[in-house]
């Protein structure tokens, strides 16, 4: 891999991966990405943001669960089973006090914006420039679950190596129109993963992908795996959250496990259609810009192409494609273009316009105002979220996801997907 999009672990392995396997630069290189014009870091001031405010009318609360598996070593790490963690973010009764919750918690922030963590390996966030753990949600910690359910389920999955917490924006915005959201943290995958002990996982991707003789297709083919195998056993808890103590009041009832969906950016939108593909439990999904391919050991010699995509899919999905060079967007990918021909299921296919592979992340809610504080440059900034104004980006990305689920868990249509929309002409319907 080389060139600015090789230093960064998501975008460069899942589609910047046909480029020949040299390797990531070191963390150094990485760390100087960001060129944060004036920023000092240490003792001093460090740059903030905020999400923000949801569209939908209700309030949201929000709890982690720990999830183990003690039969299935984890696929990452020898000596360890599989450990998840996981959050719940649901309407909650609007009476609800207590403080909102955190972004991250203060070691998960720290070492995402650390020279290892993934804001300065994926964002070029310049390393010691963010307080991240000051970010605060627009979720009280815990709070009552508002009466009215059961609700509609959506699980969503981050990009390669980046948190559960990194499509925080988009998972309030849903809670607040209605839908329990559980949002996964794939562990030794993920940049970093906070355990309730007090004990921090973190990914083992940047000391794999030092070595110029990696496997790219294997890696992903291991984090594929890995995350259906996560999604299933998640699938498999919430059927049993009734059993577990200490939930807020009226959550372990508050779910309707027979509407269930997926969205995913990145490697979790490969992971949500592979995982609808695999459990016919999840009855709608969305892949928000992640290829549906694996590449070749020397990155030249074709690729291959998993079972979703080979077999299609019989229910409803939607691709929603950016315009970084080697986006999705017009089946530009032999994995997209593949699922599409073989799908009977519903389909459509959006791209956004003047966006880039971050623009359907945080990245696109939070960057703009640390660049401002100088925490990434210009230019960084562009190549993470493009030209696209961030506010048409994030509106334009809630409207087509909370209309996709509305239409298949819900049974509400607002017509937004039957085709080209004069209210969002920065997306281009495809098909």
């Amino acid at each position: 891999m080389t060139g600015e999009r090789g230093r960064r672990i998501g975008a460069a392995l899942l589609l910047a991966a046909l480029a020949a396997t040299t390797g990531l630069p070191g963390t150094a290189a990485a760390a100087g990405a960001g060129n944060g014009a004036g920023v000092e870091t240490g003792a001093a001031r460090q740059a903030t943001a905020q999400l923000p405010q949801p569209t939908g009318p209700f309030a949201i609360g929000t709890t982690s669960l720990r999830i183990a598996d003690d039969s299935r070593p984890d696929p990452w790490t020898a000596g360890r089973t599989r450990e998840l963690m996981v959050s719940l973010w649901y309407p909650a009764a609007r009476s609800a006090d207590g403080p909102r919750a955190p972004y991250m918690t203060a070691a998960a922030g720290a070492h995402f914006g650390g020279p290892d963590g993934i804001g300065a390996l994926n964002y070029s966030v310049t390393p010691g420039s963010t307080d991240w753990s000051s970010i605060r949600t627009h979720a009280r910690t815990d709070a009552p679950v508002l009466p009215g359910g059961p609700r509609p389920v959506v699980l969503y999955s981050a990009g390669l190596g980046d948190p559960r917490t990194w499509g925080t924006a988009l998972v309030e915005d849903l809670a607040s129109r209605g839908y329990v959201v559980v949002t996964v943290d794939h562990t030794y995958e993920a940049s970093e993963v906070a355990f309730p002990e007090g004990e921090l996982a973190t990914s083992v991707l940047p000391g794999m992908l030092g070595d110029p003789d990696l496997d790219i297709g294997a890696v992903l083919r291991r984090s594929l795996d890995a995350r259906v195998a996560d999604t299933r056993l998640v699938l498999d808890r919430l059927a049993r959250l009734g059993e577990r103590p200490g939930l807020p009041a009226g959550l372990a009832t508050a779910l309707d496990l027979g509407r269930i969906g997926m969205v995913g950016h990145s490697a979790g939108g490969f992971t949500a259609l592979q995982a609808m593909h695999d459990d016919p439990r999840i009855a709608a999904a969305i892949d928000l810009d992640g290829q549906l391919h694996f590449p070749s050991p020397d990155g030249q010699s074709g690729v291959s192409l998993p079972s979703v995509a080979e077999d299609g899919l019989d229910r409803p999905f939607l691709l929603m494609g950016t315009r970084s060079p080697d986006s999705g967007s017009y089946h530009q990918q032999p994995g997209w273009d593949a699922l599409w021909r073989h799908s009977t299921g519903w389909h459509a296919d959006v791209t956004l316009e003047g966006s880039r592979h971050g623009s359907y992340t945080d990245a696109a809610a939070l960057l703009p105002r640390l660049a401002r504080q100088g925490a990434l440059s210009p230019d960084a900034l562009r190549e993470d979220i493009g030209d696209l104004p961030p506010a048409r980006a994030r509106a334009a990305t809630h409207a087509y996801v909370a209309s996709f689920f509305d239409r298949w868990l819900r049974d509400r249509d607002d017509h937004l997907l039957d085709g080209p929309s004069a209210r969002f002409p920065e997306m281009t319907y495809e098909h």
